[in-house]
């Protein structure tokens, strides 16, 4: 969390702490008037009638216990109206704050401190391709997105500043001209593309490979990023009858490239200011889905359970809404129920009367970057093949309220945007007196360019319909429907699980993802050279499925989706496997027929699989007699679950996190120290099988060579001495795993301020959590930084194919974004002990738990 203040605490410092001096009752408005006046005016209307210009016929919506609005329309359009609507009622600044995101105008909101982020995002250009994939959008697709449109506009025209949310009371203190303008369909599809550089490549790993480069040999970091295990499920095992045999792409054969002479910094910097407003990315960041045929199941037919793992915020990235035609019929086809994005039309994930569906991240390797040679005698130009074309450029123009509008240019090479303005001789960029620098080789035998860029091809920079495949989704009614819709879906590529009605279940990987001529996609490639650009995408009819399999069940958690002998290239950057190693066991070993409450147990499992490995080692490394006392007492008889109650888990994590940055702080520069996580897990364990591996020597004590045992028992001395510096130095004080590794959820913007007056407004927590890193209960966090959660489960879904009405739910805060609203946070608590709520499906369900009907009438 260290970058998350950035987003907007240059500005608050600056100006906000001058107001909160010159007004004498400046605690008493943040504390008081605020929470207790001001707040209530954006509580929405949940009862009684609204006239609204624009609908067609009645609506009906009616929320329920936890505020879920559940909308009944008799028309596709009053359908989409009324979600618009009702999207804005409850999560309008997110809204808002998201399509600033997506659209590069941070500075519009939050004044120049966003100038940076803003030409970056703009860099990027999401804005333009959303433009350009309205124009292509179907007639149908765009009443749907105008509809949705017109409903979120239809609220804004009679609310304004605190009575559409609370943060428009500290906005109107930072920036006074600041005017919420009207919603437009690209703003919604502008908030796809955040997702897809959320969710959609492997650049963070591409930039760091190379920047290791400088200090270490191919063969070093090969060993930091091991193949995917063959102990560890894939997906799909076999390969299906419509794929060609095109040749193993999976070699990486860049040669006589020196990465280590180029300065990749600058990218990686750029990158971070991503990460500040968007939360944390890479890939541990993932899911869990799994789908069990009625074979297995105690009902006879299937369940579908799904967690998507997202960045911790507040509100819940997720609003839950049902969407139902009444009736249905083919003019108004749709009747679903599920999770939402604020500001985008449809059900992302849920099911409707016929099928289920569910999402995990499939994270193929769909970045590339291209080092382009510059002009050195114009800048404007780079090679291709030994020629000197033009860049494309783009003017683009920041507003900045209350400042100066600033105006950037845009290059565009062949491959993408450049994303780097890095000039100069690449000897100036290897700093001859650093010692593990490694020098300009004049031998290398390749003409290296003198100025360069670096530009970033990207396949979510290309027009695409992600939304009509949702939309597709919510209204399919079997198998091929399902796949019809999902070849619409191209970025983030997901793993896409289906079940239904009639007992089937199923897989498919969807997505467009690129063709190589050479290279793996894990390092940055030569931009002049044609020889290491894309040839194509794979053929949807060639990507991995699977219908029916003999198995009874389909697991996916971000684990290799591809069978071992597919010939394309998906990734070479999955998730290593454990979470999926997990559900698979814990399928296969059910002590009788599944039901609803062994998926719950399977959602709730914080079984460790890298304790399981590492603490026999640990239990066999001599100890201090005191010291091996403490690790006994709580290591030996331990069962590995990392619940919120568990002392022997906050042991093992603070030791994990010691071993880590014991065994490789002396080889790698410090910000590439190791973050903990599915990769790590999996090179520790091959480390420990070679307690001799030069990793384990810590080159600062040059008068002796350490070996494995040696850093295990340091890193438990180094434990024990924090912990009782931090509690004391009776053991019976080590506290709980849920007292460390506990989850605050924060408002994205104002509540990462730095002003304790404005977050404790919008920001709610701490709640006791139990889980971690690549464990089923995925609750992630950063090693030597802190245990507190920083990614987690953002919502629980159960989906029972038998009954729908029996299928439940949880996401992480609540339904409402409004501060201080009962369903602000009153999932919450739910949440982190993994409880759920029903997830009502039939009408006199939903009416006889209701808390409020809004009727919308023309």
């Amino acid at each position: 969390m260290k970058k998350a203040g950035r987003l907007i605490g240059r500005i608050l410092v600056g100006g906000l702490i001058l107001v909160l001096v010159a007004a004498a009752g400046g605690v008493f408005y943040f504390k008081s008037y605020l929470p207790n006046n001001v707040a209530k005016e954006s509580f929405p209307q949940i009862e009684g009638e609204i006239k609204l210009e624009g609908l067609e016929g009645q609506v009906d919506v009616y929320r329920d216990a936890m505020g879920i609005p559940h909308i009944y329309a008799t028309t596709t359009h009053d359908l989409f109206f009324a979600q618009g609507y009702v999207h804005a009622q409850e999560r309008f600044w997110q809204m808002d704050t998201w399509r600033h995101i997506g659209s590069g105008t941070l500075s519009e909101m939050f004044g120049e401190g966003q100038v940076k982020t803003d030409s970056f995002l703009r860099t990027l250009g999401w804005k333009n391709v959303a433009e350009q994939e309205w124009e292509q959008l179907s007639p149908e697709a765009k009443a749907i997105a105008q509809a949705y449109a017109d409903g979120v506009n239809a609220y804004l025209k009679d609310h304004d500043g605190t009575a559409v949310s609370l943060e428009y009371a500290v906005v109107a203190l930072l920036s006074p001209d600041y005017k919420i303008a009207p919603w437009t369909p690209v703003n919604s599809l502008t908030w796809g593309k955040a997702m897809a550089w959320d969710l959609g490549g492997n650049m963070d790993d591409e930039i760091e490979r190379a920047i290791l480069l400088k200090t270490l040999s191919p063969e070093q970091l090969a060993e930091l990023y091991p193949p995917y295990p063959q102990d560890y499920p894939v997906i799909v095992s076999t390969i299906g009858e419509n794929v060609s045999n095109v040749g193993s792409q999976t070699t990486n054969t860049v040669s006589n490239f020196q990465l280590s002479t180029f300065n990749f910094q600058p990218v990686a910097e750029n990158l971070s200011l991503l990460e500040t407003v968007l939360g944390p990315s890479g890939p541990d960041i993932g899911s869990n889905s799994w789908a069990v045929a009625g074979k297995l199941t105690a009902t006879g037919q299937p369940l579908l359970a799904n967690d998507m793992h997202l960045g911790i915020q507040m509100p819940s990235i997720w609003i839950q809404n049902s969407l139902h035609c009444m009736p249905k019929s083919d003019t108004c086809p749709f009747d679903v129920t599920g999770f939402s994005f604020a500001g985008v039309p449809g059900v992302i994930a849920g099911h409707n009367d016929r099928i289920a569906w569910a999402f995990t991240n499939l994270g193929p390797d769909v970045q590339d970057l291209f080092i382009e040679k510059v002009n050195p005698e114009n800048p404007n130009q780079y090679e291709v093949d030994g020629k000197w074309v033009d860049f494309e450029t783009r003017k683009e123009t920041i507003n900045v309220v209350g400042g100066e509008p600033v105006e950037i240019t845009v290059r565009i090479s062949r491959h993408g945007p450049v994303i780097s303005d890095t000039y100069g001789p690449l000897k100036d960029d290897v700093d001859p007196e650093d010692p593990k620098a490694v020098p300009f080789k004049d031998e290398a035998g390749v003409e290296l360019p003198q100025n360069y860029v670096i530009a970033l091809a990207w396949t979510a920079l290309t027009p695409n319909t992600p939304f009509e495949a949702i939309w597709g989704f919510d209204q399919a009614q079997n198998w091929e429907e399902f796949r019809t819709a999902a070849r619409m879906w191209s970025v983030p590529a997901q793993n896409l699980l289906y079940a239904d009605v009639d007992g089937n279940i199923g897989y498919q990987t969807p997505g467009t993802i690129p063709i190589r001529k050479n290279g793996d996609g894990t390092l940055p490639v030569p931009g002049w050279d044609s020889e290491y650009d894309w040839t194509g995408f794979i053929p949807f009819d060639e990507l991995p499925y699977v219908f029916n399999p003999e198995s009874g069940f389909i697991a996916t958690a971000n684990n290799q989706a591809n069978p071992r002998d597919y010939p394309y290239l998906i990734t070479q950057d999955w998730d290593y496997g454990q979470r999926a190693a997990r559900i698979v066991a814990m399928i296969e070993n059910a002590p009788g027929k599944i039901d609803a409450e062994y998926i719950k147990s399977i959602h709730g499992d914080s079984k460790s699989l890298n304790a399981e490995v590492l603490v026999p080692i640990l239990l066999s490394v001599n100890l201090d007699p005191e010291l091996a006392t403490v690790r006994d007492q709580y290591l030996s008889t331990w069962d590995y679950q990392e619940t919120a109650d568990s002392q022997a888990t906050s042991l093992f994590e603070w030791f994990w996190s010691n071993l880590l940055t014991d065994t490789f702080k002396d080889d790698l520069p410090e910000e590439y120290w190791p973050g903990g996580g599915s990769r790590w897990y999996v090179v520790m364990r091959g480390l420990i099988q070679r307690p001799d591996s030069p990793w384990w020597d810590d080159i600062a004590t040059a008068d002796k060579v350490e070996y494995r045992d040696d850093i295990f028992a340091r890193a438990f001395e180094e434990t024990i001495a924090q912990i009782q510096k931090e509690y004391g130095k009776d053991p019976a004080k080590l506290p709980a795993w849920g007292e460390l590794h506990s989850a605050t959820f924060r408002n994205q913007t104002l509540g990462k301020a730095g002003i304790s007056l404005i977050e404790d407004l919008f920001n709610r927590g701490p709640f006791i959590t139990g889980g971690g890193k690549s464990i089923v209960n995925a609750t992630g966090w950063s090693v030597g930084e802190s245990f507190e959660v920083d990614w987690l489960p953002s919502e629980r879904e159960i989906v029972d194919l038998s009954n729908l009405n029996n299928s439940i739910a949880i996401h992480t805060t609540g339904e409402s974004g409004h501060a201080y609203h009962p369903h602000y946070d009153d999932m919450a608590p739910l949440w982190a002990n993994v409880e759920y709520y029903p997830m009502w499906w039939e009408q006199e369900s939903i009416i006889n738990d209701s808390e409020g009907h809004l009727i919308l009438k023309p």
